[in-house]
């Protein structure tokens, strides 16, 4: 087996609807940039209230992903 190094970036999603979507956003997201991802770690969870209503849901996620030699 070979040595292998991994990299992790925090990366910020939001959506109006919920925090699952929030959380697909922001991988769809990262997927389309990085390279080798191998999981994600949701880190914190946070609603944006306006008029007191829930506005958006918004998530901090680690992408946990393999650097290429």
């Amino acid at each position: 087996m070979s040595s292998r190094v991994a990299r992790v970036t925090d990366i910020i999603a939001a959506s109006p609807n919920s925090f699952d979507e929030a959380i697909k956003i922001g991988f769809e997201r990262a997927a389309k940039t990085l390279r080798g991802i191998t999981g994600l770690k949701v880190v914190e969870f946070k609603i944006a209230v306006e008029d007191a209503k829930i506005i958006e849901y918004r998530v901090r996620m680690e992408v946990i992903f393999i650097l290429e030699n």
